[in-house]
């Protein structure tokens, strides 16, 4: 099994239930354990303008490889209605990977750890509640010391 870390936003719709629905489809997998929530999180926006966001983290164990962990996430953010049309628009659902044990994964298709994670405060805030002592395997940092670092 492996550990992960997910990061979960919503701007569109009733964002609290679509975010509590994602997180219930999450736990019903047979191949994801999932370990902790964050709180919810309101957040602006980063892009064009559009409705704030509900941002958290969850922490899991999966016997998922990266790629397939990433599209069972891509099939439940389309469960909730997601279309993919303008890069940071505004969305119903967005899973991120962010952290899959201590990889460090450069495909076209997937990057881990999330490439941009560390200058943002919506994901290390929430994912500092759950996974304070994670290491973000490309600075060597711990999420809470990388916390401590972001401008909120």
């Amino acid at each position: 099994m492996s550990w992960c870390a997910i990061g979960l936003g919503s701007n569109l719709g009733d964002s609290r239930s679509i975010l509590a629905g994602a997180i219930e489809r999450l736990r019903s997998h047979s191949q994801i354990e999932l370990i902790a929530v964050s709180r919810w999180h309101k957040t602006a926006p980063i892009g064009p303008p559009q409705p704030d966001y509900l941002n958290g983290c969850a922490t899991l164990q999966t016997s998922l490889e990266p790629l397939d962990l990433l599209n069972v996430l891509h099939s439940i953010e389309a469960e909730f209605g997601r279309v993919r049309q303008e890069v940071w628009g505004a969305r119903t659902l967005d899973l991120d990977l962010l952290l899959y044990d201590d990889l460090i994964i450069d495909l076209p298709s997937l990057q881990v750890p999330h490439p941009r994670m560390i200058e943002r405060a919506f994901v290390l805030v929430p994912l500092s509640e759950i996974a304070p002592d994670a290491i973000e395997p490309r600075s060597g940092q711990s999420i809470a010391i990388l916390c401590k670092q972001v401008e909120i």
